[in-house]
């Protein structure tokens, strides 16, 4: 089994570099923002022809029982910052004409996920707890509550907000290769000042945060 991994940022890949060396897991950095994930989700299809694509790396977090070092696992990915309006058809808010609104992440990987944690209990080893729910993209940090209160408007059920998901989501869904979104979440906006959880959780958590997403492909490998 092949398997495509695509982190945003360079301590994101650093982070997990030193949890892979098995030529049949290819990580990539894309660079911040939907353009970027895409063209390099792309690139990553076409030259190394994965079985499936991830999409990982830290993200916002939204809702309740959710903490900082916690994991969300997309059932769905949407844009949070696209709406093309009542006369393009018809579509509805976040999503782009002729896509789906949502990009619905397979079923078995979001089941693999949260068996992932039932395993590690049972084996008395301690893992972040794992949400499964929608995650939101677009192209801004969100630092701020009021922009945090603007896109729950849109998607009060929204378990993580960042800025690649959604794009990756709809490259794979043109290319037909499954894919899914493991984020650790690095901070609450609705509930921090000026991202300091967000530089808090690099300082502190990342590192034990990250050994998670290794776990998670491990158990992809084994039951494929």
């Amino acid at each position: 089994m092949k398997i495509g991994i695509l982190v945003a940022m360079e301590k994101e890949l650093e982070q997990l570099q030193s949890f892979f060396s098995s030529p049949d897991i290819q990580i990539r950095q894309s660079g911040i923002g939907k353009v970027n994930a895409a063209l390099t989700c792309l690139e990553l299809i076409r030259e190394f022809h994965p079985n499936m694509i991830i999409s990982t790396g830290c993200a916002g977090g939204n809702g309740e029982g959710i903490h900082v070092g916690d994991v969300v696992v997309s059932t769905e990915t949407a844009y949070h910052d696209v709406y093309c309006g009542e006369a393009m058809g018809g579509s509805v808010y976040g999503q782009i004409q002729g896509m789906p609104a949502r990009f619905k992440s397979p079923d078995c990987l979001v089941e693999t996920a949260l068996r992932l944690q039932e395993q590690a209990a049972q084996s008395g080893i301690q893992l972040p707890p794992i949400h499964p729910g929608l995650i939101v993209t677009g192209d801004w940090f969100v630092d701020s509550k009021d922009k945090m209160h603007d896109i729950l408007s849109h998607f009060p059920e929204a378990k993580a907000v960042e800025m690649e998901s959604a794009a990756i989501a709809h490259t794979c869904h043109r290319e037909n290769v499954p894919f899914v979104s493991f984020r650790v979440v690095s901070d609450m906006p609705m509930t921090d000042e000026h991202a300091s959880q967000y530089h808090d959780f690099w300082k502190n958590v990342s590192k034990k945060s990250f050994a998670v997403t290794q776990s998670y492909v491990s158990l992809l490998i084994r039951g494929s």
